[in-house]
């Protein structure tokens, strides 16, 4: 049975899609804990990251690393954090999320609830910083 993570790839399910490649995509998660929170997935279904094949895991760290670069840019934050829990959903992926503090990681931590116009506004103002910084080469 497909993943959450495979039927939003397959477009069965709604997100808010930042930015993807042919071997990955970025989108919001559903519910963050700080606005902006976002799942950074390859789209060959895996469970566990450390499966994924050398080459898989390191494009997925620079295709993260090019969305992390573009919230920071959009997002007012110290840092963007990183986590891999890998339990939730057996599907591997990424959570960047925008953090002041290292308690800002804390995943229980109360959600944060943004509306459907907030979501669109970050997916895409961050989404536009990944192409524009890609286009020029910034990124790469």
């Amino acid at each position: 049975m497909a993943s959450i993570f495979t039927r939003i790839i397959n477009g069965e399910i709604p997100c808010y899609r930042v930015a993807e490649d042919d071997r990955y995509i970025a989108f919001l998660d559903v519910r963050p804990l700080k606005a902006g929170h976002m799942l950074v997935v390859p789209k060959k279904e895996v469970d566990y990251i450390f499966d994924l094949d050398e080459e898989m895991l390191a494009g997925m760290m620079i295709f993260a690393q090019k969305v992390a670069r573009a919230m920071k840019e959009v997002i007012e934050c110290n840092r963007i954090g990183v986590a891999v829990l890998g339990l939730e959903v057996p599907h591997a992926h990424i959570h960047l999320i925008p953090i002041t503090r290292e308690g800002d990681m804390l995943f229980t931590n109360p959600r944060v609830s943004l509306t459907k116009e907030e979501n669109e506004k970050l997916a895409r103002e961050i989404g536009a910083h990944v192409r524009l910084r890609s286009r020029s080469g910034l990124y790469r």
